[in-house]
């Protein structure tokens, strides 16, 4: 979902400027989240120059922090900051707006993460105050029901370990595999990545191998991103504002760790903590978000053994860049300034994965969520 570029080019108006035609943003909302959003806003996005113009804004939700369209585009999945369910929301593919379907339990509290499973028949949730993953089912409709499974991630506080942060479990993120068949969950609380296989005739979850791969006291694994082609993989930890490389063996279903770098300017001596990652295959580079920084960081991965190396930094033009997403096209990278109340774009250059900063800026308060959906 991300990209970056350093650069004083000025972006205007192209044609194909996305391949979406609406665009849905998340906010926290409640006073322990510091939150000042008000639900869901949608926008229709310009096809020529990019724009988007606010079609709905769907109020009155408890954080709506993490959104989620299926693939047909016609459904949009939510979770709630700190709440114990999801909601599906119907997508009309000719005007962009919102209908309510339903909300479901998801087995614990505080869902951070979720996928759909490759058949489209589960959603795999991670739950990060209670320490679980659950697993919701999906009707023919898009609807979801209450969970199926829920798995509790087992394990204790590491001999040093954060204060405030750490102590318990605390899932941050579930990840599919390039085949489908395995879900790897990083957990910021443990300090640890589980690993899983997916059985998606059931629904069920189970350990995968040793079933996961410790990470340094202290870390944090936040988020995640897989090679497509390559047997690489990256763990993204939060709390030291760290990268580790590893080798993933989809017959053993094991992570092997590499190499740690850092996701920092050798010259930063302030507070950090990173956020999202993502890869980008066709120009080689990985990309991740540090809040304090407040950056896009840029990586060249080496091709042989996946380990990347640092190219770039790019503010964000805001403060809090808690997530950042590609748009379908991969034209443009959307960072969502949480602390800013603005969603900064940057255009992508598609072969050397370079940002040019533009001048669009979407003014909304506390955004903490993004999900195109393309055009029908």
């Amino acid at each position: 979902m991300a990209k970056q570029r350093a650069s004083g080019k000025k972006s205007g108006p192209t044609r194909n400027a996305s391949a979406a035609s609406f665009v849905y943003v998340g906010c926290f909302t409640t006073p322990s989240r510091l939150g000042k959003g008000d639900g869901i806003s949608a926008y229709r996005i310009n096809p020529i120059t990019g724009a988007w113009r606010q079609i709905q804004q769907v109020g009155g939700l408890v954080n709506p922090s993490w959104l989620l369209a299926n693939h047909d585009g016609n459904v949009l999945y939510v979770l709630h900051a700190d709440e114990d369910y999801a909601s599906s929301y119907r997508i009309d593919r000719a005007t962009g707006r919102l209908t309510p379907l339903n909300r479901a339990a998801t087995g614990g509290r505080n869902g951070v993460s979720a996928k759909l499973d490759p058949t489209g028949k589960f959603l795999i949730v991670a739950n990060y105050a209670s320490g679980s993953v659950g697993v919701l089912p999906v009707a023919t409709d898009g609807s979801l029901g209450d969970a199926v499974q829920v798995f509790d991630l087992p394990g204790g506080a590491r001999a040093r370990h954060r204060v405030g942060h750490q102590g318990i479990s605390h899932p941050h993120d579930i990840v599919l595999d390039p085949t489908g068949r395995f879900v790897v969950v990083p957990d910021k609380g443990l300090d640890r990545v589980s690993v899983f296989k997916f059985d998606a005739r059931l629904g069920r979850l189970s350990p995968a191998g040793k079933g996961y791969v410790d990470a340094r006291s202290g870390a944090g694994p936040r988020h995640m991103a897989f090679h497509p082609n390559n047997p690489v993989a990256w763990i993204l930890n939060e709390l030291d504002s760290t990268l580790t490389t590893c080798r993933w063996d989809g017959a053993k279903n094991i992570l092997a760790p590499v190499e740690v770098t850092s996701t920092l300017p050798g010259d930063f001596t302030g507070d950090n903590q990173t956020a999202e990652i993502e890869f980008v295959a066709a120009s080689n580079t990985l990309y991740i978000s540090n809040r304090g920084h407040d950056s896009i960081a840029l990586f060249r991965v080496n091709r042989t053994t996946g380990v990347p190396k640092a190219i770039g930094w790019q503010p964000t033009g805001g403060e809090d860049p808690r997530l950042f997403v590609l748009d379908p096209a991969g034209r443009f990278l959307y960072v969502a300034n949480l602390s800013s109340g603005t969603i900064k774009r940057f255009e992508l250059d598609a072969k050397t994965g370079a940002l040019t900063t533009t001048r669009q800026i979407i003014k909304t308060p506390s955004p903490c969520a993004i999900a195109f959906v393309a055009g029908p």
